[in-house]
């Protein structure tokens, strides 16, 4: 097939957890910062259809585009880096594969044909990985491949990577490798075997990496870059040291030093249209590492064992940070471990509190008592999703004394719902992709701190909830001084609430963090860190 985009693959071999999609996101950067247009797509080798029912224990935050796909939380890396959105068709499971061959099979599309991984599957894989390139939008698509060269699992995306390269012919397809050159303090040396077993696998599936990018604590010296260029069949300059960084901000600086780009301009036959352009992503990164001020926030929720569960959340406050300057000092609490004897010890360190989503009654009463607390102490307050729906049955429970509200979701049978089901959802009976996702409109009301924050009284965000503010209690919350400063303007639905007489109170049912990117922080968390700071300054 004939291709005016052309196609860059991104495998990782010997561990996991290299940073397959930090690499992807910092070739895509610097790709961009030539003028080139960019997009970036994950192959996941699980059979779940997405990671929406998966536990963040387990994969970490699930991350929703804007058109509501529930994702791989690299996906989050991509729009953060590239400031471009990502959707549906940027992450595909082995289970979205299955199920699409099989529902075709069930039509009879395959004529009575005997349905096989090759080439069914294989075609499957090969039609998601183009459908990106196919209207000329892009010069570069790079496709992640999740997991590791040799697992089972990926067996078929590794096949249809290596049938992409016949179908997009010379000049049109790129496989970048990731790798781990490990170092061994007993011998106090760098050991290339494992990376030459983990290319001995690709080149067994019929895969030549064409750029090997070496993930190493340490330098590598010349002799071990020749090692592997020998050993892996690469050229020399196609060897690229990726050190361990301080920051993964600093990884496409780290990237460009190191030409993994021209290698693969040269390789692509492909002419940037700009010459470098990294200015701003330089002065941010300038900015994060000198601030002139310090404050101390809590992050409050049930997964902080896994920071990976609050990715975006902990990425905004980095990108947030910067803008204005300050130094965030971000401490994760379990909201287990917060008790009503123990909660004014562990909270008075702090200058600000955001309350972290999450589902499930496990640690809720640990969030009450941190509403509470900021509440009656005048602690800067944020609350995401669940950590806005708290705040409201706090107040209700502490402010309206009715002793018992709660949400449907903590108890079904409690006499004040203030958090209920929503309407929609009440039918539904499968848990996957069913939940209210993607982008909704929300109105501000003139003159909140949300409105002044956003500069505008109109906003589209993200969402991702079954449960939300219950309308019938909403005078009688008004009325005491929790008031509803943002509203779907079709539904009439709460978006966001705002607590009267205080420094700072704002609880969002969106999740602002899903739309913070480098060169675009989020406007809440910027607010947020700065009364924080007014707090801090005021001790």
């Amino acid at each position: 097939m004939a291709s005016k985009t052309k196609y860059i693959f991104i495998t990782g071999g010997v561990t996991s957890s290299l940073g397959k999609g930090i690499i992807a996101s910092s070739l895509g950067k610097l790709l961009q910062s030539r003028g080139l247009s960019v997009t970036i797509q994950k192959f996941d080798p699980y059979l779940n259809i997405d990671p929406g029912t998966l536990n963040p224990y387990e994969h970490g935050e699930c991350y929703v585009t804007e058109d509501g796909a529930e994702t791989d939380l690299d996906l989050g890396h991509y729009e953060r880096f590239l400031n471009v959105e990502t959707s549906q068709s940027n992450n595909i499971t082995t289970g979205r594969i299955y199920n699409s061959v099989i529902t075709k099979e069930r039509k009879g599309e395959f004529l009575g044909k005997t349905v096989q991984v090759i080439p069914h599957i294989t075609d499957e894989i090969k039609s998601n990985f183009y459908k990106l390139g196919q209207d000329g939008k892009y010069d570069v698509v790079i496709t992640e491949i999740g997991g590791c060269v040799g697992d089972i699992e990926s067996l078929p995306f590794i096949e249809a990577v290596r049938q992409a390269r016949w179908d997009l012919g010379p000049g049109n397809f790129l496989v970048v490798h990731l790798t781990l050159i490990p170092y061994l303090k007993a011998a106090k040396e760098l050991k290339t075997k494992p990376t030459q077993h983990s290319v001995k696998q690709l080149l067994e599936a019929g895969i030549q990496p064409d750029i090997l990018v070496c993930r190493t604590e340490y330098p590598l010296p010349e002799d071990v870059k020749r090692k592997l260029a020998l050993f892996c069949n690469v050229q020399l300059d196609s060897v690229i040291e990726a050190m361990d960084a301080e920051s993964i901000y600093d990884v496409p600086l780290l990237m460009k030093k190191e030409k993994l780009d021209e290698r693969v301009l040269s390789k692509l036959n492909l002419k940037p249209k700009s010459k470098l352009d990294l200015k701003d992503w330089k002065g941010f990164l300038g900015r994060l590492k000198n601030p002139t001020s310090v404050v101390t926030i809590g992050l409050i929720g049930k997964y902080v064992s896994l920071p990976d569960a609050y990715k975006s959340i902990i990425e905004s406050f980095i990108h947030a940070s910067a803008a204005i300057e300050c130094k965030v000092n971000l401490v994760l609490l379990s909201s287990e471990e917060i008790t009503a004897d123990n909660y004014v010890s562990m909270l008075k360190p702090l200058d600000g509190i955001l309350v972290a989503p999450g589902f499930g009654e496990r640690g809720f009463e640990g969030k009450i008592a941190t509403v509470k607390y900021a509440r009656e102490n005048q602690i800067p307050y944020f609350g995401i999703c669940l950590g806005m729906q708290v705040a409201v049955i706090e107040f209700a429970r502490n402010v309206l004394g009715l002793t018992r509200a709660n949400s449907t979701e903590m108890s079904p049978n409690t006499p004040h719902p203030v958090i209920d089901l929503m309407d929609e959802q009440k039918k539904i009976d499968q848990m996957g992709g069913t939940m209210r996702l993607g982008s909704y409109a929300c109105d501000l009301k003139k003159g909140s701190r949300t409105a002044l924050a956003y500069g505008k009284t109109k906003i589209q965000e993200r969402h991702r909830h079954r449960y939300e503010f219950n309308n019938a209690y909403l005078e009688q919350i008004e009325s005491s001084g929790l008031v509803a400063t943002g509203k779907n303007p079709k539904t009439g639905l709460v978006e966001i609430v705002e607590l009267k007489d205080h420094p700072w109170f704002v609880g969002v049912q969106f999740h602002p963090e899903y739309k913070s990117t480098v060169l675009k922080p989020q406007p809440l968390f910027v607010e947020f860190i700065q009364a924080a700071l007014h707090k801090n300054k005021n001790k």
